[in-house]
């Protein structure tokens, strides 16, 4: 016999309504919520790109699990699941409905016969008294029965916790909702309209003002997550969503102000707790409410929920002190500008942009181990790890920014406000890096005696200034000579070697010197000179501090170990401005700091809905895990009663509960 074969639309709906495939779809749900949860969601695409490289970055990006959750895939399986799991309850609600009012009593005694939990009694009862007596029993057990005759006696067919099926109605329930509740927060409507043509992602970084509507979303779109930052004393009325490589611009129901932000530190220099003042006001201008927010504390007003997320500098205000690092002049010159804005900067190398990024008020250091070197010869600050921490220390504001040249091509700095004690003496720190992903080198420049760089600032100048090598070799040669061979051919070729040394150094610090050698020196005897020109560097070096304390009016320097450390600091700091990379220092001398809050908002209103679906899922889970089903049947005829029991799971608790049952049949028996 032929069998008919299934029309399309019949087998649409068994493969919609097979559990195989639901469990298939919700597995792929799974393992791409374990990517989301692994995988940072919503980044910028930099920070992908760094993290994984070109090849993986594509990769990832094809598949769409930057934003797992909100991924046209993702939320297309969604809507299947849905689809799949309302097709199985609708298929199967009806049988699950029959069984919850079913008695089962079309049960014949042979079936019954077959049960493996079945009693047999003998009696002199009635089966009418009998199975009076039994169903009052039963019933006091919490059982419904029902009493129907039949040939020659009675059967009793009596049911307890039916009501286990309504678990699992509410567990697949519970999915969809939950599923449901997604969708509804995936962002959808964006989706299509992008899809559609209607909406774009913006990718320029232009100010929010001027961001077209095609990649702005309005107040009433139902969902949206995004962020935004408010300096104090200001206020938004918009947030940033990060969508793929761009952003669209959220426009809120409302304006957020930022009145105050506060912020505690525990000793390691960790956020211990922070927390912002806000005001809100509708779009003329009223004050709508005012509430502190704090983590796990939001805001929830006009169905939009703002949560504490985060803080930056909100654009502190920085007074700074230049000097021109390859200048033969020790002064320096005045910098104004603010974190988040740029300055132009001219100097003898050309013209440059600062970029102020940030600005911490302090820092906490491990100040317990040796600076690391780190290539060249700047170094990395900080130490080797400590278990206790006696070391970690305030070491005092400091300020960062990316110094860019014309040709768009920038390095970043961070340079520390308070002098550092290293190796027991003191320094100012500038740290540079070439990209994010690498250490600070810091390059360590020496304080004098009063706790300042203008000691070293001008002994850089008259190192560097070319018209005064010739005095310093021939005070160096006449402090490194006896009186009678003063204007001798021997003076004339140590003031030679001298000015030699100095210009050498000046081209390129100890590099320049080393790269003599290497060219001119045979390799036999280069550790030997190496070690003459750095004491005749030296020597030179303490002449020239003492034409600069001339210059400036201030006594000759100390013959002691205090100097002699400056002095040799000095060449140091000075052979690492040639692998510093700028050709200024910045030196931070005042600051007005203003803080921002970091601010996430979000509309969700599949949020209850995802709530009501966990309510569904907590209560299918109880009844299918602690309303045990339970049938009985009794079968009585003269003189003899049957009794047959099953239950969905043959637990210890049935096993107690069928001896009991038999138990009261044999005394009702009797």
């Amino acid at each position: 016999m032929n069998t008919p074969p299934h029309s399309f639309g019949k087998s649409v709906f068994e493969l919609m309504s097979s559990m195989r495939f639901a469990i298939s779809l919700l597995s792929i749900l799974a393992v791409a919520s374990i990517i989301g949860t692994v995988l940072k969601q919503a980044e910028p695409y930099n920070n992908y790109l760094i993290q994984l490289g070109p090849f993986w970055f594509e990769v990832y990006e094809k598949l769409g699990l930057y934003d797992v959750y909100q991924a046209f895939w993702f939320l297309l399986i969604l809507a299947f699941l849905i689809v799949s799991v309302s097709v199985c309850i609708t298929r199967n609600a009806p049988n699950f409905a029959r069984e919850i009012k079913s008695f089962r009593e079309h049960v014949t005694e042979q079936s019954l016969n077959a049960f493996k939990h079945k009693h047999e009694a003998a009696t002199a009862h009635p089966p009418e008294a009998l199975a009076a007596s039994a169903q009052r029993y039963l019933e006091g057990q919490g059982y419904k029965v029902k009493n129907l005759p039949r040939e020659g006696g009675v059967l009793l067919a009596a049911k307890a916790g039916s009501w286990n099926r309504l678990g699992y109605f509410l567990a697949h329930s519970s999915i969809v909702m939950i599923l449901i509740g997604g969708l509804m927060d995936g962002n959808l409507i964006f989706k299509v309209q992008q899809i559609l043509g209607y909406k774009k992602i913006e990718t320029r970084d232009i100010p929010q003002s001027q961001v077209p509507a095609i990649s702005r979303l309005t107040p009433s779109n139902p969902s949206f997550r995004g962020s935004v930052q408010i300096p104090e004393g200001s206020s938004a009325d918009v947030a940033f969503l990060n969508v793929a490589d761009g952003y669209l611009v959220q426009e809120l129901p409302f304006t957020v102000g930022l009145k105050q932000f506060r912020i505690e530190h525990y000793t390691t220099g960790q956020p211990k707790s922070f927390e912002s003042d806000l005001e809100l006001f509708d779009h003329s201008g009223k004050k709508i409410r005012e509430a502190t927010i704090a983590v796990n504390h939001p805001l929830i007003h006009d169905g939009v929920a703002i949560y504490q997320a985060s803080f930056a500098d909100g654009g502190t205000r920085l007074t700074l002190r230049g000097w021109n690092l390859f200048s033969p002049s020790s002064e320096y010159f005045d910098v104004a500008g603010s974190v988040h804005q740029n300055t132009e900067l001219t100097s003898a190398a050309g013209k440059y942009t600062i970029e102020f990024t940030d600005f911490r008020p302090f820092n906490i250091e491990n100040m317990g181990g040796e600076v690391q070197p780190a290539g060249d010869t700047m170094s990395v600050l900080g130490g080797s790890p400590v278990s206790d921490k006696k070391h970690l220390r305030n070491v005092g504001p400091s300020f960062q920014y990316k110094l860019r040249d014309a040709r768009g091509q920038a390095l970043e700095f961070s340079n520390y406000m308070l002098p550092l004690e290293l190796d027991g003496r003191w320094y100012l720190m500038s740290g540079v890096r070439e990209s994010p992903n690498d250490a600070f080198r810091y390059m360590r420049m020496p304080l004098d005696a009063g706790g300042d760089i203008d000691s070293f600032m001008r002994l850089r100048g008259v190192l560097l200034n070319a018209a005064l090598r010739p005095e310093i070799a021939a005070r160096f040669a006449r402090q490194a000579l006896p009186e009678n061979a003063w204007n001798t051919e021997i003076e004339a070729k140590l003031k030679f070697s001298a000015t030699q040394v100095l210009a050498l150094f000046a081209e390129g610090g100890f590099q320049s010197l080393g790269k003599f050698i290497e060219d001119k020196v045979p390799a036999a005897e280069g550790e030997k000179a190496a070690g003459t020109y750095l004491r005749i560097l030296e020597l030179t070096a303490f002449e020239a501090l003492q034409i600069a304390n001339r210059q400036n009016g201030l006594p000759p320097p100390k013959i002691d170990d205090a100097t002699g450390w400056l002095v040799r600091d000095t060449l140091n700091s000075m052979s690492d401005m040639f692998v510093y990379g700028a050709p200024v220092y910045l030196q931070l001398a005042q600051y007005d700091e203003v803080k921002a809050s970091g601010l996430q908002l979000t509309r969700s209103p599949g949020k209850n809905v995802v709530y009501f679906g966990s309510l569904l899922l907590t209560l299918g889970v109880f009844f299918m895990l602690y309303v045990r089903e339970r049938r009985v049947w009794l079968r009585i005829k003269p003189g003899h009663a049957l009794l047959a029991m099953s239950s969905a799971k043959h637990t210890i608790d049935f096993e107690k509960e069928f001896l009991r049952h038999t138990q009261a049949l044999d005394t009702l028996a009797k």
